[in-house]
Formats: C-alpha cells, sequence, structure tokens
C-alpha cells in the first residue's frame, strides 16, 4: 500500500518507508507466466526440437534457464484465444497418429506435436506448477471432465488409464484450472454473453467439484469495470451447500481479468498501467458486494482476483495473427514496473498474475536460431521476482505529479500519476525492498528518502532515452548496480527504474 501527496513540482520530493508496518501477504503467483500456441510461443520458443540448443525432450536450454532466473511459480497452458477451438486429445498420445488442425484463433495450422504430456514435463523441467484453460467455445463439460482425469485421477479409470498408458504413471496433480477465456469478446470463437456464461460456468464448476474437490476453478472475468464481471460474480458467488451447489467447497476461488496497456507517446505509455490498479479496486468492491448480495458467509474463503494476461502490447504495431513480437522500448520496460508495482501495492486482492507471454509472444524474452535476446522489460521483471517477496508494506510519497492526457483517457479522473511510481516490500530475509519509477524524460528528482538505515544496495534500469531498444544488436538497457550510504538525498535518474535495499532494524 501506497499513498500519495501532491507537491509543486519545485519541492523536494519524500518517500517514506514503514517495514515494521505489514499490510498484505504478496503471493508469489504474482510472477506467473503464460504460454499460448500462439506465433512462436511454443514452436520455436520452449520447444524447438533439433535445435542443438534444445534438450532430449526438444526443450530449448537456454530458454528453460533463463525462465528459471525468474522463478515463475505457475504457467498459464494453451490460451488464451486458442483454447477456445483446442481439443485436449488431439494432443496426447504417439505424436505420429496426432491430428493437423486448422486453427481459428491466429489463423495457422496445430500439429500438435506439443500437447499437455509434454507442457506437463516442461513445468518439471522448469520449475512450475501448470494452470491450464477450458475450452468453453466448441468444447463439452464431457471434454473438460476427461481432461481433469487424464491429468489428476488416480483410480481404474479410462482417461488416467490412458494417460498411464501415454508414459505417466503418477498423476499431474493440477491444481488451476480457468473456465474459459475472454467468451465475452467478438473475436471468440462461440462469444457469449454474460448470461448465458454464468450459467454455463456454475453447471461446470458443480460438476468439476464433484470429481476433484481440489481444483482451484478461476471464473472468466472481462477487464474489472464492465457490467459482465459485475454479473457473473453475483450469479457465480454462491455460498457452499446453496441450492445451486451441491459441493461442501466454495465453487468459483478465482475471478480472471485481463488488461494490456500502450501509447505512442511515453508519459501516457508508462502510466497506463495505473488502469489495472483502479480495475483491481473495483473487482474487489464487486468481490465483495456479490458475497453480501449473496449472503456468502465469512466462513467461506474470499475469492481472489487472477490476472492471468497483462503487458504492454499495442495489437497494431505487434498483429497477433503475425505472431505478435514486440520490440520493446524503455519506456515500455518503465511500464512494466509500474505494472508490478500495482501488484505489489494490491496484494491483498492479487492471486495471480501472468504476463502475456512467457516466449517471443509480447514478451521479455525473444528466441534466435543462435540464442536469446532479453528485451528492456525483462530487468524490471527480473529485479521484482528476485527481491519483492513477503510482505507488501505501507510507504508515502510525496512528490510533483503528470497532469497530461492519459491512455485510457478514463484514467485521468480515477487516479493521480505522480513523477515518481512507488512500492515496498518486506522480505522474509529481513531485508527492506523499495521500488522507484521516476517517468519524467527530462529531470532526475534529488528526494529524501525516510526509513532507510544503513548501507543500500542499488540496482538501477535504465538508457539513454525513452524509445532505446535492446533488439538491434546491442544491450541498450539492464541492471547498474551501485551502493548508497542512506545518508542525505537520493537522486532518481531520469526515465528510470531503481530498487533500494537495505537490512531493516
Amino acid at each position: 500500500m501506497t499513498s500519495f501527496t501532491k507537491l509543486a513540482d519545485n519541492e523536494t520530493p519524500v518517500i517514506a518507508v514503514h517495514p515494521t508496518r505489514r499490510v498484505s501477504k504478496i503471493n508469489p503467483n504474482i510472477y506467473a507466466g503464460f504460454t499460448e500456441h500462439m506465433g512462436r510461443c511454443i514452436y520455436g520458443g520452449i520447444y524447438d526440437p533439433g535445435n542443438p540448443l534444445s534438450d532430449e525432450n526438444g526443450f530449448r536450454k537456454d530458454v528453460v534457464n533463463a525462465l528459471k532466473d525468474l522463478n515463475i511459480p505457475v504457467v498459464r497452458y494453451p490460451g488464451g484465444n486458442f483454447c477456445a477451438t483446442y481439443h485436449w486429445l488431439d494432443g496426447v498420445g504417439p505424436k505420429d497418429q496426432r491430428p493437423s488442425r486448422p486453427e481459428l484463433a491466429w489463423l495457422g495450422t496445430e500439429t500438435n506435436h506439443f500437447g499437455t504430456d509434454e507442457f506437463m514435463k516442461w513445468c518439471e523441467v522448469v520449475g512450475t506448477e501448470p494452470y491450464l484453460c477450458f475450452n468453453f467455445g466448441t468444447g463439452t463439460l464431457d471434454e473438460a471432465l476427461a481432461w481433469v482425469e487424464y491429468c489428476n485421477g488416480t483410480g481404474n479409470t479410462y482417461y488416467a488409464n490412458l494417460r498411464r498408458k501415454n508414459g505417466r504413471q503418477e498423476p499431474y496433480n493440477v491444481k488451476y484450472w480457468a473456465l474459459g477465456n475472454e467468451v465475452w469478446g467478438p473475436w471468440q470463437v462461440e462469444q457469449t454473453t454474460k448470461e448465458a456464461y454464468a450459467h454455463k460456468a456454475l453447471q461446470w464448476a458443480k460438476a468439476l467439484k464433484l470429481l476433484d474437490p481440489s481444483l482451484v476453478l478461476i471464473l472468466c472475468g472481462q477487464d474489472g469495470t464492465a457490467s459482465w464481471d459485475y454479473y457473473t460474480l453475483k450469479q457465480c458467488l454462491v455460498p457452499a451447500h446453496s441450492p445451486l451447489s451441491t459441493s461442501a467447497v466454495p465453487l468459483i476461488d478465482m475471478h480472471s481479468i485481463h488488461l494490456y496497456t500502450s501509447s505512442d507517446q511515453h508519459l501516457p505509455n508508462a502510466t497506463a498501467p495505473l488502469a489495472a490498479e483502479r480495475a483491481i479496486e473495483i473487482t474487489s468492491s464487486l468481490i465483495d458486494l456479490a458475497r453480501i448480495e449473496n449472503k456468502v458467509p465469512p466462513s467461506q474463503p474470499r475469492p481472489t482476483i487472477c490476472f492471468d494476461e497483462w503487458n504492454v502490447w499495442d495489437p497494431i504495431r505487434a498483429e497477433g495473427s503475425l505472431g505478435a513480437e514486440e520490440s520493446y522500448t524503455l519506456s515500455d520496460a518503465l511500464a512494466v514496473a509500474i505494472w508490478l508495482n500495482v501488484f505489489i501495492r494490491k496484494s491483498r486482492d492479487v492471486g495471480m498474475a501472468c504476463i502475456a507471454q512467457s516466449v517471443n509472444v509480447i514478451s521479455p524474452l525473444m528466441t534466435t536460431p543462435e540464442g536469446i535476446i532479453k528485451q528492456t522489460t525483462w530487468w524490471p521483471l527480473y529485479l521484482f521476482s528476485r527481491f519483492m517477496r513477503g510482505w507488501t508494506v505501507s510507504a508515502h510519497v510525496s512528490c510533483g505529479a503528470y497532469e497530461g492526457e492519459t491512455a485510457p483517457v478514463w484514467l485521468r479522473s480515477a487516479m493521480e500519476t505522480p513523477w515518481l511510481d512507488v512500492s515496498a516490500s518486506m522480505g522474509e530475509d529481513g531485508y527492506a525492498n523499495l521500488v522507484v519509477v521516476n517517468i519524467h524524460e527530462e529531470r532526475g528528482f534529488e528526494t529524501k528518502v525516510e526509513g532507510v538505515t544503513g548501507s543500500v544496495e542499488v540496482y538501477t534500469v535504465t538508457g539513454e532515452g525513452v524509445q532505446v531498444t535492446n533488439m538491434k544488436g546491442k544491450e541498450e538497457v539492464s541492471i547498474q548496480e551501485s551502493k548508497w550510504n542512506g545518508e542525505g538525498t537520493y537522486e532518481f535518474p531520469k526515465h528510470s527504474m531503481t530498487l533500494m535495499r537495505w537490512k531493516a532494524e
């Protein structure tokens, strides 16, 4: 939680950090990833058989090692829009017997050479948990139940035995399952109404929890600010043992929202992720409203928000059907840092967040036949994942603010947009961590930082200008390490992200 007081630009900014004032636990799942059968994310990204950089499974070893550095706890699969026509049975069994199919989300051909068992194996190699998304377009409830049985079944049943026949004796124990993806969108195969979706989602949830009560089921929301979110939450957040629930456990555990931000102007681009902060606040209120109206008892766990698609993405600049390969700038890196600040500040409500996507497709990590490129956006993600864990702690920032246009437009009237965007955490290792993103293109800010004790480790992400990239053969943006004695003021450089660490007393 970070509060803000607006100052005139000529006044000295002050950031006060309170490491002992723990606000809420940071769920490690906010650093989750996403892999979809889109562009070069799977084929040529995480899976590249025949490449000398790949292992005996066909997995790119350089990609695996890079993702291990991020300590990614969960990865979502197989979509995304792709899942609306995906039939999981096409992707299991002998590869030479798997059918190739026309793929309608991104207008390609799906060979099905990479499917459920390959993804589960890849998750084991990376050291992450799987999160699977049901086909709510052309799929059926029977097909969904069969997939859960295949992944999690322990008995002498047909699909559990099929898994064993395909070489996996023990169950995968997949915990996280999404009840469809963006089914409200006109681009979606089998787009539906909120009324039809809510009815279907509730009925599927009943059956799925009867089969496996341990599942964490994730409702398909919109962007957190839509009537779709209110209606689906109102219809589906019902008390356990209600007339609509035959299960002793709640049917819905999380609510998914998606948002992508971008602008071709730096300041609207950098501040755009603050729209996600307001969306989280609204969604949180809608969850409370549904529980109040439906008389859900306080003993029933409160659903959290699954922000399972987020990133900087301009779909005109990086068209989805052409692979959506963005060339990210320093401005985009600062936007990603503010995205992550939002998740730290709102850790009470966010149970998972999946950057879309993990490799090649609107990704901080790109592959070539010879190696990998870490884009500008890789570095804030790396620093947050490495250090911003444990607890969100109280902080207050007093500084000037950007007052120009925002993207989306409504953000200007809904949120303040300070020059210094701040979050703070307290790790289990006893270190306090402070992130400060200075979005100003021309000015560093000499700032008084209160709450610092002793020597401070400093990690800075910046570059010569907001439009520099790492995609032209030179790493223009990376991490610069330094020290600060914690005395006096500290100047946060123009167009930069700074992470400070110190041993808290």
